[in-house]
């Protein structure tokens, strides 16, 4: 069974209370539902993992290599500042889509960047988390064919 992993860095475990006008009022555990549901429609497993902790990322990351087909990356503030997670996700080979909650290129002018996106297959922002389904489902699709 087609496998993937979502993976959710730091503050993120804060959704649905931090600047809920930016980031809304679901919370980690609503996505987490949400996207296991649809895992279930769509017929492959979803894993769950968030860490505000850079090393925890990439070792999760790696971890994937034997387990998982694909991740769905929230990377957080870690997107703009982490070579360790490009290299991480360069490193194992599988497929990864970038994911943020908000519309990071409408935001201040640091979250523009992303180290990750040159390593990913695509970048899913300013959905709120409606995008998590969203990368879901481009990733399945992309590994089911």
């Amino acid at each position: 069974m087609t496998s993937i992993l979502v993976l959710n860095g730091p503050n993120l475990n804060l959704l649905g209370t931090r600047e809920p006008a930016t980031y809304g009022h679901e919370t980690l555990d609503d996505v987490e539902r949400t996207c296991r549901a649809l895992g279930d429609e769509l017929g492959i497993d979803v894993a769950f993992a968030q860490s505000n902790h850079e090393g925890a990322l990439v070792d999760a990351i790696h971890d994937c290599r034997d387990r998982h087909d694909g991740i769905v990356l929230n990377a957080g503030a870690y997107t703009h500042t982490s070579i360790a997670l490009r290299d991480a996700i360069a490193g194992v080979a599988l497929p990864c889509i970038e994911l943020h909650v908000s519309n990071v290129h409408a935001r201040e002018p640091f979250r523009h960047h992303s180290a990750i996106a040159p390593v990913c297959l695509g970048v899913v922002a300013g959905f709120g988390v409606r995008g998590y389904p969203l990368a879901l489902r481009a990733l399945t699709e992309r590994l089911t064919g």
